[in-house]
């Protein structure tokens, strides 16, 4: 596996030389949850229209701990990311949890169908009309700590587009 700042975000086959793997849609995780592998590591969820999608006033994301998932139509402008492929960089697992992707993911396409689970981080890719033809791929990881591997990613994403992913609220 090369560093972070080696990988071209936009770049499918450059993802997959880094070892990325899986490229499923939203939909297909759904109906088929058990391809995720159950090992930690980083996922890329994709819109690889690389086109501004149309926003939606209310997402189907559920309301986690009562809280309103959906951000106002301006903010959701105000975060799209301009000729990106990736709207969201996430992790699973690491040294202190015993999440793999396969648990961490289920739980994002639950809440995503609107059910009210613990995964708040990247709700804003509920609000995209296509939500369900998004694809997720992603990279497990043995070695290296999700959590640094994430932030790494975020950063380098950072530098080439200017602000971090559409739906990474924080970095």
């Amino acid at each position: 596996m090369k560093k972070p700042a080696d990988i071209e975000f936009n770049n499918i086959t450059n993802l997959k030389k880094h070892g990325f793997l899986g490229f499923k849609s939203v939909s297909e995780l759904i109906e088929k949850p058990d391809v995720l592998p159950t090992q930690m590591g980083v996922y890329l969820v994709l819109n690889l229209t690389n086109k501004k999608p149309e926003f939606l006033e209310k997402g189907s994301g559920g309301f986690f701990k009562g809280k309103n998932p959906n951000i106002s139509i301006p903010d959701l402008n105000k975060n799209w990311v301009e000729n990106s492929k990736v709207v969201y960089i996430g992790k699973a697992g690491g040294v202190n949890g015993n999440s793999t992707l396969r648990i961490r993911l289920k739980q994002y396409l639950r809440f995503g169908q609107g059910f009210n689970i613990g995964h708040y981080g990247g709700r804003l890719i509920w609000q995209l009309k296509n939500n369900s033809d998004l694809i997720i791929c992603w990279l497990t990881l043995t070695n290296i700590e999700p959590r640094k591997f994430e932030k790494k990613l975020i950063s380098e994403f950072v530098k080439e587009f200017g602000k971090r992913p559409f739906a990474n609220l924080t970095g």
